[in-house]
Order: structure tokens, then sequence, then C-alpha cells
């Protein structure tokens, strides 16, 4: 029994209807029922979870209005809609329970650059990173800098008034609007923008009336309206009139509205110069109250930037992949403990900025020799590169917190509190002290120049009481505010926390935001129930709002226990991360489709879990059991055509992965994909009947040896084009590559390296053992490309060593990668037996391929546990980078560029740098190139289903490199990076290890 939907989870009748009629339109966008769709844009990055009826994707701005104007027929006047950017709310801001609009698929463009008066115009779909990209070559950037921005898009900054890092100087989203094209209720587009106090009465007669209702209520404004920075109200009724009440700004209201007064298609926006010149001082602390108290400090010394982490955030920080990119630039201090840390920008004309540097750490040096305030120590830098690294330490925090160990996780609900700078240090001592009197763990950090501090209280959403405490707290932290003179949410957004707002504002400036609710939506349809109601009315969503805990509780603790990947999600999103250059999620990129995403697939599969528990079925015993018989498969099979199950909604979601595992170390909470996938396909296949192809692939290993035997007539039957066809048509495979001809073995059949097996290495001397190097063999080189092999023991014979080829040993990967379980256990474990033996002769153990040889590390030690023995294979260049290597002189003045392999980008980042050093012991210039995945990722580019998607993300990031580079220059680590290069490029690029040989002579 696999899950299939109730009742409350079909789409509701009037819904159905109106999407039917939206299907036979002239809406030219994208309509998504699937339940998986729903699922996964059911969250964000809140502990909310509301399934909506449907997501819609429209292709532009007339699409919105076909939505609209569709809605406004009578018998549809109960749909209501929510428009949606990247997800990265932390309040359910676009959460909804009617039709999600989603505007980041295809309205993501940057429509225009006017360097010369300062602004763009954009699509509001479009990710804040990416228009900084389009920006940058004009010298411009659009600076309010959050840290989800290489996901998060305008328009979701618009619609939350966002703000972040350096709010001070370069202020808040509604400061940079010129203008917006926004979509009204009623289906026209409304067009705002500043205008002199004479227009205002040309304006529709609603706007003339708003214009009115603030101007005779501006002394109420003025006195409820925290005086503030981050004023984020929802409603923005201070600034829509100037002081003198001569420009009347309507754009001012719709910014911050969360999409609850109109759908915003489209900004224009005013940008900012580059700055001429960046230093960042890294400030270290004995506390996090001494770097709280420092800040206003920081904040006379004019910086443009004052951010601030606490201890917990730091040491999260140093035990993630990011660390090695920072380590140096936060070096510890000797025999202290750094429990805070503030990070302070300068940023304008050269001379100003040293200036400012010099000021402040001659007033740092002195504290730091008097003992004053704290300061330990301090570092600074006025690399670019160095400090983007920083940023991006800081902008991951939000995330590492959800690493913490334990079922308790830091939370997003009350982690945007603003108050005066000057109030904030004693509001954070007394904020901590609320937190400790319920005994709860937190992190920090923040924004401590504009008195915006995050703060994550450790919750768990499956515990009741936990989920009960929640809103005891979040009633606390709000009084608390107040209390300070300050809001509970300064940046991002109120969502859910609208139950506040009367607080706040007091009854009177409540009902007048009310009223303008009721002016632009009268029938409460866009986002209801959230900021205010055209009735003041009390609002549908709250605090106590239904949350992804409600759901996930339904899931037994040992379920939970044996798919820790799926529960741990936070909804962070950095898996969406827009970069072509970024290896995070290739499929997501090459989709668009968020189903496609390590978010997506931990939302598909937690849901799947719940069904399965739902319906009485226990997944650990599906697990143990055996497959079902072939009949019984193919009927089930057969069946699933016609009846419904959600199984198949999730494996159209992990079928899409490229097992690249970037998300098991990119992600902050390491959720590992691949894993689960697996976990999946090994359930699901026991009801349904695999595809040809997985037994393909799953059974190369052990077939290669046995092909090479006969390699020219192998080659001959799979490399013409008849067999191809029959390949490409019964087995879905495309573009397998040929046979090594000379085989490996005919290579080196009268060579010293051939495989010894552990008898025979047991019996070489101790005292000689150090000499040796063992090569531990993948199928895919050895087979495939076995004059690379060939040429590694040549390159450790030139290093005056003795190189040893192992035995061939199947590493499993194909088979864990189409959810083989059990056979994968019984591969590893004959491979790690026989390397643990191995081992224990203390000569080190190389591989070539970056993939196989991280899966002895991660996949091996995973299925294996205990039994997984003790060994290490290096990769080859770690391996090069430990021996002394001198005196090599230059023979060549050429340059070359390194494309590592995704994986082993993600896992090692340090690989890139460890060539770069090999490479200048060599006497050769190398230059590492980040990016994404090149779309084979194994054999996934070789199966027919995958191949346009393939070719899209080779084009993504590795097109560009290649075709400006000589064949001869590019150097690529992995085996199916260099298939795909030359599948696509047409020529074989070499390895490292090549490059070296040649320059030995």
């Amino acid at each position: 029994m696999l899950p299939q939907l109730s009742h409350n989870q079909t789409i509701e009748p009037v819904y159905l209807s109106y999407l039917d009629a939206l299907e036979r339109s002239i809406f030219s966008g994208d309509i998504d029922k699937r339940y998986n769709t729903r699922v996964v844009q059911a969250t964000d990055n809140s502990v909310y979870q509301f399934i909506p009826q449907a997501v819609i994707y429209p292709k532009n701005q007339h699409d919105v209005q076909v939505v609209i104007k569709l809605a406004n027929q009578e018998q549809y006047k109960q749909v209501t809609f929510s428009p949606r950017g990247g997800g990265t709310g932390t309040n359910g801001q676009s959460l909804t329970h009617g039709i999600i609009i989603d505007l980041s698929r295809y309205l993501n463009k940057v429509l225009e650059v006017n360097a010369e008066q300062g602004w763009v115009k954009v699509q509001t779909g479009v990710v804040k990173d990416a228009l900084n990209d389009a920006l940058r070559p004009h010298g411009f950037f659009f600076s309010p800098d959050l840290s989800t921005s290489n996901r998060a898009t305008i328009g979701g900054m618009i619609n939350t008034d966002a703000s972040g890092a350096g709010s001070l100087v370069y202020g808040k989203t509604s400061d940079h609007v010129l203008g917006l094209s926004s979509v009204l209720l009623d289906g026209s587009v409304l067009e705002t923008s500043p205008i002199d106090v004479n227009q205002v009465e040309e304006q529709p007669s609603f706007i003339a009336n708003i214009a009115k209702l603030c101007q005779y209520n501006r002394a109420l404004i003025l006195e409820r309206f925290p005086d503030l920075n981050r004023f984020l109200t929802g409603y923005d009724l201070k600034h829509i009139w100037n002081d003198d009440f001569t420009q009347f700004d309507l754009s001012r209201i719709l910014t911050g509205s969360e999409g609850t007064l109109s759908i915003i298609t489209e900004a224009k926006l005013n940008i900012t110069p580059l700055p001429k010149k960046r230093l960042m001082v890294n400030i270290k602390y004995d506390s996090f109250e001494s770097a709280l108290r420092h800040a206003p400090d920081l904040v006379k010394a004019h910086a443009t930037v004052v951010e601030t982490i606490d201890s917990k955030v730091l040491n999260l920080a140093k035990e993630d992949i990011i660390w090695h990119s920072v380590s140096d630039l936060i070096a510890d201090v000797p025999n202290k403990e750094i429990d805070g840390l503030n990070m302070v920008e300068f940023a304008g004309e050269p001379d100003d900025v040293q200036q400012k540097l010099e000021l402040l750490t001659a007033r740092l040096d002195s504290q730091i020799q008097a003992q004053q305030a704290g300061v330990l120590d301090y570092q600074f830098t006025g690399d670019v590169g160095s400090i983007s690294k920083i940023y991006a330490m800081r902008k991951k925090a939000v995330g590492l917190l959800g690493a913490t160990k334990g079922n308790r996780k830091p939370l997003a609900f009350a982690e945007d509190t603003a108050v005066p700078p000057e109030n904030l240090a004693d509001f954070i001592m007394e904020f901590r002290a609320l937190l400790d009197s319920h005994q709860l763990n937190y992190g920090m950090f923040g924004h401590v120049d504009a008195g915006v501090l995050h703060v994550r209280p450790a919750l768990d959403m499956c515990d009741p009481n936990d989920e009960k405490l929640l809103k005891v707290v979040s009633d606390e932290v709000a009084a608390l505010t107040m209390k300070y003179g300050g809001l509970m949410w300064g940046e991002h957004g109120k969502g859910v926390r609208g139950e506040y707002a009367p607080a706040v504002f007091g009854e009177e400036l409540y009902k007048i935001q009310c009223q303008i609710k009721q002016a632009f939506d009268p029938d409460n349809r866009l986002n209801p129930g959230k900021l205010f109601s055209p009735d003041a009315s009390e609002l549908k969503y709250n605090v106590d709002s239904e949350k992804r805990g409600t759901f996930d509780r339904q899931i037994p603790v040992n379920v939970r226990e044996a798919f820790p990947d799926v529960m741990n999600c936070n909804g962070n999103g950095l898996c969406f991360n827009y970069s072509p250059q970024s290896p995070m999620c290739p499929s997501f990129k090459a989709t668009g489709d968020r189903i496609h995403s390590p978010k997506g697939r931990t939302g598909v599969m937690r849901e799947w879990l719940r069904l399965l528990s739902k319906s009485g079925v226990d997944v650990n015993q599906l697990a143990a059991e055996k497959s079902q018989g072939v009949v019984s498969r193919t009927v089930n099979t057969f069946k699933s055509k016609s009846e419904y199950d959600f199984s198949q909604e999730v494996m159209e979601s992990l079928q899409g992965c490229l097992a690249c595992k970037a998300c098991s170390s990119q992600c902050p909470v390491k959720v590992d994909v691949p894993k689960f996938r697996a976990q999946f396909f090994d359930i699901y296949y026991k009801r349904y009947l695999r595809p040809a192809t997985d037994y393909l692939v799953a059974g190369i290993e052990q077939s290669l040896p046995l092909m090479a035997k006969v390699p020219r007539l192998m080659n001959v039957l799979s490399q013409n084009s008849f067999s191809q066809w029959v390949m490409r048509k019964t087995l879905g495979y495309v573009d397998a590559p040929a046979l090594s001809v000379p085989t490996l073995d005919t290579h080196l059949k009268h060579h010293d390296a051939t495989c010894y097996d552990l008898t025979k290495l047991q019996a070489i001397p101790e005292f000689e053992r150090e000499n040796y190097v063992l090569i531990v063999q993948d199928p895919f080189n050895s087979f495939y490309d076995a004059q690379l092999v060939v040429k590694l023991i040549k390159l450790i014979e030139r290093l005056g060593l003795r190189p040893v080829l192992l035995p061939y040993k199947p590493n499993g990967k194909p088979i864990h990668i189409k959810g083989f379980l059990q056979r994968f256990a019984s591969v590893a474990q004959d491979s790690a037996d026989f390397l643990s033996q191995v081992a224990k002769l203390k000569m080190p153990m190389i591989g070539l391929d970056p993939a196989l040889v991280l899966c002895y590390r991660d996949e091996y030690r995973e299925i294996l546990g205990e039994n997984c023995g003790e060994f290490d294979v290096l990769l080859v260049n770690e391996w090069l980078s430990t021996l002394s290597i001198d005196g090599i002189k230059t023979t060549s003045s050429q340059q070359f560029t390194l494309m590592n392999h995704c994986t082993e980008a993600t896992a090692r980042p340090s690989s890139g740098n460890e060539w770069k050093q090999i490479f200048n012991k060599f006497g050769l210039e190398l230059e590492v190139k980040n990016l994404g995945c090149c779309g084979m990722a194994g054999t996934y580019g070789h199966e027919q289903k995958n191949l346009q998607r393939s070719k899209k993300l080779y084009d993504l990031s590795w097109t560009g490199v290649i075709e400006v580079q000589q064949p001869q220059q590019i150097l690529v680590t992995g085996f199916s990076c260099r298939s795909q290069v030359k599948r696509f490029a047409g020529f074989r690029s070499q390895h490292p290890i090549e490059v070296l040989l040649e320059q030995l002579g």
C-alpha cells in the first residue's frame, strides 16, 4: 500500500473549475496542479505550512491580468491569490491556501539600465544578485543587501521593504523605488511614482481618498510610527507624503504590503555607484555583550556596515565547509576565546576610507592595550574577494543555525526585532534573560548599526509543548520590543505576525490601514488573512497558524530517525542559488522547477512518509521486506498509469537528481539528497518494475573486466550507429564511451606495476614500504581511459617512487545511485575489507576519480558503519600536496585552466588550491575555475531522458569557459566531466597529472 491523496488534499471544486477555465483562456504561462508542487510551495523559510490549491507561473504582465480578470467572474469570487518570489520569507508572508502566483520563473528580466541617470527597470521576479551581476559592468549596484541575496527576488524585497547590511547608509528597498507597475484586483494596471500635490486629484478616486486620509491623519501617523531606521509596518503611511505635502507617492504603501494590495510586476529602481575602495575590519571580543556595547562606537566611526555574530554562530561556521575560505581572515587569538565578532566595513573614496580605517585601528590598538571594551584583537583586509568571503560566511549564518545538534532547532519567528541602536545592548540582555527563563538555547547575529538583531530560539516543532511555547515567547518578545521603543518586525515583514499590529498602531490607526486594504481589495482576495482585513475583522492567520511540525509529528519517531536528511531541511532555500557558477543543485538550475531542488525533494519525501504513516504503513518495515515478484510488480506498474499514487510524484522529483552531492556539503544543514533518494528507490522498486537502464548501470562495474578481454569486438558492437539506435530505443542510453584499446592490462604487460594481491604486498619489507604508492582502480579510468592510469604510474615513477596497481574491485557508486542498497552494501563490504587489510601496510593509497574516491568516505561509512574498517584512499592532489617537490625547471610558459569535478569542489573546496600549489611546485601556472555541474554526473548524462538537461547544464557554465581556451589548456579531474567535454566540445581534455608528467620530461 503506497500513499494516495485524501479528500482534504485534493483541489477544491471552485479552484479546479477556475484552473480549467484558465487553461482554456489566452493565458500563456504554466499552471501546475500537481500535489508535489503544492507541497513544495506550502513552505518558506518559516515554521509554517499552508497547502495551496495550485501554483501558476505567468510569463508576462498580461498573463497576470488574464489570471485576475478571469477570477472576477461571479462563479470564481471565492478564488484567492498570493504573489510569490524567492520563497525566503521567515513568517509565512507569501504562503496561502489559495493560488500562488509565482513570478520568479518567467518575470525575471532586467529590462533597462540607465547608467547616466542612475536607474534600472526590472521585472519583479529577478533575483537580487542577478540584478547586481547585470549592473556591475555599468559601475553600479542595487544596494539593499540581504543574506538571501542569491535567491531572494526584487518583488519579495519590495513586498517586505527589505533592507539588510549597511542600511544606515544605503537605506531600505523603499528608499530606492522610483516607480512600480502593479496589477490590481480588477485586472487593471496601476503605474505609481512620486507626483506633485496638484496631480493627486487626477488619480483614480480611491487613490485620491487614500491621499486625503493620510494627510488628515498625519499627526497620528507620526505619533504612532516608531522612529526607527527599520520602521517596516505593512503600509508605510509615514512616507506616502513628504513633510510639506508637496509630493505624494503611492509606491510607499505598496512597498511593504506583502502582496495584500496588488501584484507588483515591474519596478523602476535607483541604483548606487560601486564604491571605489572597500575595507573590512574584523573585531574579536571576549563576549557577545562586549561586541554589542561596542557597536555604537563603530557607528560613530562612520562605518558603512557594522554586522555582528555571537560565538554560537561563529562556532557553527567553523564546522562548516565555508570556514576554509575565511579562517585566515578571522584567525584565533592565542590563549583567548572569541565569544563575539563585529565586522566593520568602510566603503567610498580611497582617501576617506583609508583615513577612517586609521582612526578606527588606532582606537582599537589603544583599547586592546588598556584591555577596554572587551576587544581581544582585530584584522583588516582591503581585498574585495576576501570581503565577499566574509559576507558569504555571515550570510550563511541563517542556515548554519539549523545545523544545531538535537531535536530543538533555532527557528525564525522573533528573529528580526528592531530597537533604537542605543537601546540594543540593554534590550538584548533582557531578551537573553527572557529566553534563559524558558531554558532555551539560541543564536544571534545581525545589523547592530541599525539596532536589528536576528535571534533564533531553539524549539522542537514536533513537540506540542514547544509549539505552545513558541506563541508564549512570541508574545513576550513583541511586548519587549515595544518597551524599548522598537518593533518585532524590523526587517523580514509581518506575515502571520499581523496579530500584533493593533497593539503597535493603536485602534484608530489600525482601522485606517484596514481602510486602505478595503480600497485596494474590498473582497479580501489578495493574500487574505495577513496584515490587515478590509473590515478590520480578526485576521485568518496568526502566530498559532498551522505549522510544518504539525504535519511532521504525524511521522513516527523511528521513521524520522531513519530519514534524518528529509526531516532536517529548515527551508532556508540556499539550494535555490541562481548563480550558474554555483555547483548547488544543478537539476533546479536546469528546470527552474522547485520540486527539483533539495528543499523540494525533502518536502515531497516528508509528505510521502506522512501519508504512508497515516495509512498505517511502516516505512522501515517496507525497507526491510523483499521485493515483490515480477508479476506483482508488473501489475502494479500497469495500475499506476490509471490509479493515483503519490509515490509517482515523489519519483518524478527524485529522478531528476544528478546525485552530484553538492547539497550534502553546500546546504547549511547538510541535506544529502542522493542518500534518501537511494532509500526511496530501494523501497519503490520493491513494488514497481525498474527501467532496464538501472540494471545496465548497476551491472557495469562487474561487466567491464569481461568486456575488456575483447575490447575491439565490444567497441564494434557498441559504437556503430545501429547499436546506438537500439541502445537509445530499448534502454534509453546514449553516447556510451568506447573501451580503451589497448587495455590497461596490455599497457602493463611487461611493467612492474602489475596488480599485486595482498600476499605479495605483505611480502614487501617494512623499511621499503615508504617508497611505494598503491593505486586504487576505478572502473571508468581503468577501462575507458587506460592511458591516464598508465600516465599516473609513470608520474609516480618519475617522482622516484614505486607504483603498485591494486587488483580491481568494484566501487559500487553506480549501484548506490540507482538505489540497489543491499547490493551496494555487499560490494562496499567486500572492497572495504580488502582496503582495510591493505591499509595496515601503511602505504599511501590513491585514486584518480573524485566521485568514486569520495564514495569511500561517504556512502561506505554511511551504509557499513562500524563494519567499514579503517582505510583512507587519497585523491591524487591530496597525495601530491604532501610531497616535497623542488628544483623542477619550467619547460612551458603556457597557462592552464582547471575545471574540477563538482562533487570534489563541494566536498573538498581546498582541492583547487592544492592543484595550484602542486603546479607551482612544478613551475607551472594554473587558474582554477569555479563552475557548476557539467551535466554528466556519472551516468546521468548518458540517459536519453536527461540529455536535454545535461546539455543545458553544460552550457550554463562550462561552454563559455571552454570556448575561450585552447584545448591543451583545459584540465579536468572527473572522468564524467571529461566525457561531457568530449561529447559537446569535440576533444579529449587532459587530467592535471598528464601535464605534470610532461613537465618532468
